[in-house]
């Protein structure tokens, strides 16, 4: 180990197989740190099938390590994944709701079995190839650690890490947070790393690209029920709430129901907007801003603020949901168990087990799930 690294420190970075793993991984590298590459294991029930690539990107982190000259190893996380995101994506899909299995993952795997497992390998810090950065304050009551969106706002994922604590941060390095993806992309093929063309992954390993409602089925049992409109009429039979999603469009089956027309003729698309568990009902609309799927206020539990105590009341911005510009909004009520949001602008599709993740401009407070 030169003298440099040895000053900048040990990093264990978690290596996927993707090109932005790989990058952040030269860049810590060319900065001076001694660094070690750690391969994540995360499921196994069918990780040899068409939609789950594991031998595959374990194959590609390995030929970038060899490249880029760091070690390597894999480790086996599959049974704390099945424990703790595993078993609460299906209870939450049970209870009706959409939760998102890649903040807990976050939460629960990356930054936590992965930030153990790191520490027992000495290392002063962990990184990831996530697009977000750390800035470190000095205040009255010591230094704070907080979680800013990328520089390219168009990959930043701050919204999966809104569950990080203070001590999580501490120890973390986001290598790309101020690199633009277009510069990834380049660097890889400037590079020649193996897998710089490979495409970026579309999902987490145990859904892939597979059919969603194909997956679900191998877990939960399908529970047929109706499909009413507001007015309640029936317009068709769903195979069980638990496969639908509020504003989801496509696979309702009832394409060939006309119900409300336009002038020109051709009908509104149907859209899934209420789901009622003591009937086993699916509630449908047509057209895209019913009020039934406009929501000017929302109720969050499971609270987890970055700075380890809630902010103050008033006005900030909110996503709702990933991929979504952020929006004005009021926290209109703070307490141990929940917060409340008002919007001036309706939400559209407000999901019950989704994320609402609330920033003051840049930086990312921290959220709860949506019920």
């Amino acid at each position: 180990m030169s003298k440099s690294s040895a000053k900048k420190g040990r990093v264990v970075i978690g290596m996927s197989g993707g090109v932005d793993s790989s990058v952040a991984a030269w860049l810590l590298k060319e900065q001076g740190y001694e660094v070690l590459g750690l391969f994540m294991k995360n499921w196994e029930d069918d990780d040899d099938s068409e939609y789950c690539s594991t031998r595959q990107d374990w194959l590609d982190a390995a030929s970038v390590a060899d490249l880029v000259g760091v070690d390597i190893e894999a480790v086996n996380f599959a049974a704390e994944y099945k424990d703790r995101v595993f078993a609460d994506f299906l209870r939450e899909y049970s209870a009706g709701r959409t939760p998102n299995p890649d903040v807990l993952c976050n939460a629960e795997i990356k930054f936590k079995a992965f930030l153990d497992h790191a520490m027992t390998l000495g290392a002063d810090y962990i990184a990831t190839g996530h697009y977000a950065r750390v800035r470190s304050i000095e205040t009255q009551a010591g230094v704070q650690h907080q979680l800013l969106k990328a520089l390219d706002l168009s990959k930043d994922q701050s919204y999966f890490l809104h569950r990080l604590n203070q001590a999580q941060l501490a120890r973390t390095l986001f290598p790309l947070g101020e690199i633009p993806k277009t510069e990834v992309r380049r660097l890889a093929h400037e590079l020649q790393l193996p897998n710089a063309a490979k495409k970026d992954s579309t999902g987490i390993c145990f859904i892939g690209e597979r059919p969603f409602r194909e997956f679900l089925n191998r877990y939960l049992p399908t529970q047929p029920g109706p499909i009413k409109t507001p007015e309640g009429v029936t317009v068709g039979r769903h195979q069980g709430l638990s496969f639908y999603t509020l504003g989801q469009r496509k696979g309702l089956g009832i394409g060939g129901v006309k119900g409300r027309q336009r002038d020109n003729g051709t009908a509104d698309a149907w859209y899934t907007a209420r789901k009622d568990l003591a009937s086993n009902t699916l509630y449908v609309v047509q057209g895209h801003d019913h009020p039934w799927l406009l929501a000017s206020e929302l109720n969050a539990q499971d609270v987890s603020w970055i700075a380890g105590h809630a902010p103050e009341p008033g006005p900030y911005a909110a996503k709702t949901r990933y991929r979504q510009a952020d929006a004005p909004c009021t926290l209109a009520r703070v307490a141990d168990d929940g917060f409340s949001l008002s919007f001036g602008d309706p939400q559209w599709a407000v999901t019950p087990g989704q994320s609402a993740v609330l920033y003051q401009g840049d930086v990312c407070l921290g959220g709860g799930i949506i019920f």
